[in-house]
């Protein structure tokens, strides 16, 4: 069991949250949500005791033990994957590896050494009673896709993306009372999402987890613990069960505030009418006295916004649109596509899937020219212009000039009141608008890359996770935008919900090379593969 007493968190006169006084119990699943910025990362930060609150307690109940999702990828570079993992227990990583020392140096005849060696099985004993540890660890890194060959490799041998999955294989393998998880899908493809969707659902301590993905927190939560207004409600229920209630109550708070206006302007009428009246003065009086009880709660403004996002093709896209003719590519010697080959069709809305490092990002940077084929080629249709939202926005949108110069530098026909009308649309007010793009925080690149994509006004999207750092608002929004957008799309995303919103046809990059290309939507795509 996890308590808090009066949390509080400030940076200067900016205050995150106020008095927060939860308990979150055994058993029970949380996802907590917020706008950007509100606070959440902040909030688990302070539940592990890595950052001090402002004032207020934490109480974790005594013999429990925590564990959290580390975000620091490049904390084990010297360690192997397995060792990486068996670091989730310090404890036991300790006591093996001076156990593995002692027996190296072979000194048996010290009886201080002997002495050490039992003590050492005992913690092992303990920490691993099953003595199964190295067998659970074999089972978590195959199931993440590292093979057996692959084990005793060096951390600083494999990519950022799987340097985050054995992070996440280290936090699942120590086995906690509670755990807690900040964004444990990022990086992750949508079969491995499926499967931590699974695993979390057997955590029988308390679990503490903030994700964009809503598909994921619907799967796995069982309460929502909602931070707005410098607060924590907590609901039960998934996300889209608070999603009901929370409109419920706002609207609710609303008609009361509504008929309390009301009542407030009718006895202030008659007050002013009849005060002066020496009849009616009794009544004027105890009207008076019912206005300076009258409660008005002010509707307080909560820090989530919905954006407004809206593609308007310049011109209807013709019946040829892209065809892709056995495209092949490698890196050192590393095959990474293989004789792709697909037609794009006037109407198609493509989600493309695959696992990390089956090449859909390759992909897109061929046939948007950033890159260069080995073989094949691709050719767009006459009638086609395309948008690209690259995977690197985050290190593409840079550079010291305001929101609207940076946008207006791709074509300086765009009228700079257009440009701050669509920044607008994406959240960024007057003042907002002002700040120099290099000082934009992740989220913030995407909306701005997001305005520049929908001043394009082009008839053809092509976009590689432009769901990354967007919160839930944003990610709706997205998907409603290229739901109803009358343009092509080919996009890689690993959101099921986002899939879900606009696509018609899923392509499937394997690693093996071979392409699952489905006509339909994501369900049916599962329910015919599996996947």
């Amino acid at each position: 069991m996890l308590t808090t007493v009066n949390l509080t968190q400030r940076y200067g006169k900016r205050v995150l949250f106020e008095k927060i006084n939860i308990t979150l119990d055994v058993g029970k699943r949380y996802g907590l949500i917020g706008a950007n910025g509100a606070g959440k990362s902040t909030f688990l930060k302070i539940l592990s005791g890595e950052i001090e609150q402002t004032d207020g307690e934490v109480h974790l109940q005594p013999g429990l033990r925590m564990g959290v999702l580390s975000q620091n990828q490049y904390a084990f570079e010297d360690f192997t994957l397995k060792d990486a993992v068996l670091y989730g227990n310090k404890k036991l990583y300790d006591a093996q590896k001076e156990k593995e020392r002692l027996y190296m140096e072979g000194d048996f005849e010290s009886e201080a050494v002997n002495n050490r060696l039992a003590e050492l099985e005992m913690i092992c004993a303990d920490e691993d009673p099953t003595y199964e540890s190295e067998v659970q660890i074999e089972k978590l890194l195959e199931t993440l896709g590292f093979s057996s060959t692959q084990h005793n490799e060096l951390m600083s041998s494999i990519t950022g993306g799987d340097k985050f999955k054995i992070l996440l294989a280290q936090v699942l393998f120590l086995k906690t009372d509670v755990l807690l998880l900040d964004e444990p899908t990022n990086n992750l493809d949508i079969e491995t999402i499926g499967w931590l969707e699974e695993e979390l659902k057997r955590h029988e301590g308390t679990l503490v987890v903030i994700s964009h993905d809503r598909h994921f927190i619907n799967g796995v939560v069982t309460h929502i613990l909602d931070l707005d207004f410098q607060n924590i409600r907590e609901f039960t229920g998934n996300y889209d069960d608070w999603y009901i209630a929370a409109n419920l109550i706002a609207k609710q708070a609303e008609t009361d505030r509504s008929k309390a206006l009301k009542e407030k302007d009718e006895l202030e009428k008659f007050i002013a009418r009849f005060s002066a009246n020496a009849s009616k003065a009794k009544q004027a009086t105890s009207r008076q006295k019912q206005l300076d009880k009258l409660d008005i709660a002010e509707i307080k403004l909560s820090s989530r916004r919905d954006p407004s996002i809206m593609f308007k093709p310049h011109r209807d896209i013709g019946n040829e649109v892209l065809e892709v003719i056995e495209i092949s590519k490698s890196y050192d010697e590393k095959k990474v596509l293989e004789n792709i080959s697909f037609k794009v069709k006037k109407e198609d809305k493509i989600a493309l899937i695959g696992s990390n490092g089956a090449g859909k990002t390759t992909l897109l940077e061929i046939l948007t020219g950033k890159l260069k084929l080995d073989s094949g080629s691709f050719n767009w249709g006459q009638t086609v212009s395309f948008s690209y939202f690259p995977q690197n926005t985050t290190d593409v949108v840079k550079g010291n000039e305001i929101l609207a110069q940076w946008i207006q530098g791709f074509d300086p026909k765009w009228h700079i009141d257009e440009i701050r009308k669509t920044l607008g649309r994406m959240l960024f007010t007057g003042e907002e608008q002002k700040k120099q793009v290099d000082s934009c925080s992740g989220g913030e690149k995407h909306r701005v890359m997001l305005s520049k994509m929908m001043m394009d006004s082009a008839n053809f999207l092509v976009m590689d996770e432009p769901n990354n750092h967007l919160d839930l608002e944003a990610i709706i929004a997205l998907g409603e935008a290229l739901h109803d957008y009358k343009g092509g799309v080919i996009c890689v995303t690993h959101d099921r919900e986002l899939i879900d919103a606009f696509a018609n046809r899923i392509i499937k990059l394997n690693e093996d090379g071979t392409v699952i290309d489905f006509e339909g939507d994501y369900e049916s795509f599962k329910e015919q593969y599996g996947h």
